[in-house]
């Protein structure tokens, strides 16, 4: 695998919720050593119009390489076929 590999994650930390499956998938980034652009959703506003604009349901949404990936789940089913 390349050297420098880079993943931008958008996830959900409001002040009353911290949602586990970013946190997870942050992990997972982070033990398959990609250096991760950590986008913080900080309010109920911020996640609503964050999943209108990707056309998605839930949080937290993975980007490797422009190439959206998808939730927690989906970020290991696709790092177990790159691998």
């Amino acid at each position: 695998m390349a050297d420098s590999r880079t993943a931008t994650l958008y996830r959900m930390v409001l002040p009353d919720h911290i949602c586990p499956f970013g946190v997870r998938a942050k992990q997972i980034l982070q033990s398959e050593g990609f250096e991760v652009d950590d986008q913080i959703l900080r309010s109920r506003e911020e996640v609503e119009a964050f999943k209108a604009e990707h056309d998605v349901a839930t949080t937290p949404l993975v980007f490797i390489d422009g190439e959206q990936i998808g939730g927690s789940d989906d970020l290991e089913r696709y790092l177990a076929q790159v691998d």
